[in-house]
């Protein structure tokens, strides 16, 4: 299924759903970030998606990681909550999201790099690197803020 998404853009498509989603920003000890280069619109992004009806957020960002990438993780902080109905997502299904999304921080404990069937790569880049890596920029506002250790959450 392919996605597109939007951005303070008057041509998006109405959304006919709201999602709550969780995102996390893995990092390993030479700290750099996971990413995953998703398959159905070929953008590096944080690991994450949508949460279930038995699931918690945090719950959320480590089922994620674990199904997206093969990590197990521990959720370790909070980036921010991100909720600007600028951004839409709509997919080849005919569903078009307005996400509500909890990026979290969280460090590996286990398990091993796995690509998933929604990712076609899978890499921790260094910081420094990021700049050259085409992912939609509600992805790099997260990481963006992690990078800058807010004293606080971003709340938007």
């Amino acid at each position: 299924m392919a996605r597109t998404e939007y951005y303070d853009d008057p041509a998006a498509p109405e959304p006919n759903h709201l999602v709550v989603a969780a995102s996390a920003v893995v990092t390993d000890e030479e700290g750099r970030i996971l990413l995953q280069r998703r398959r159905d619109n070929d953008l590096w992004a944080l690991p994450g998606g949508g949460m279930g009806m038995t699931d918690s957020l945090p719950g959320t960002a480590v089922r994620e990681v674990r199904e997206e990438t093969g990590l197990t993780v521990e959720i370790t902080g909070l980036v921010g909550i991100y909720t600007d109905p600028r951004h839409v997502i709509a997919y080849s299904d005919g569903e078009v999201r307005r996400q509500f999304n909890v990026c979290f921080t969280a460090r590996v404990t286990g398990g091993e790099l796995t690509i998933s069937d929604e990712s076609t790569e899978l890499r921790f880049i260094h910081p420094d690197d990021l700049a050259d890596i085409p992912m939609h920029h509600t992805q790099r506002l997260r990481i963006q803020h992690f990078l800058d250790h807010r004293e606080r959450p971003y709340l938007g």
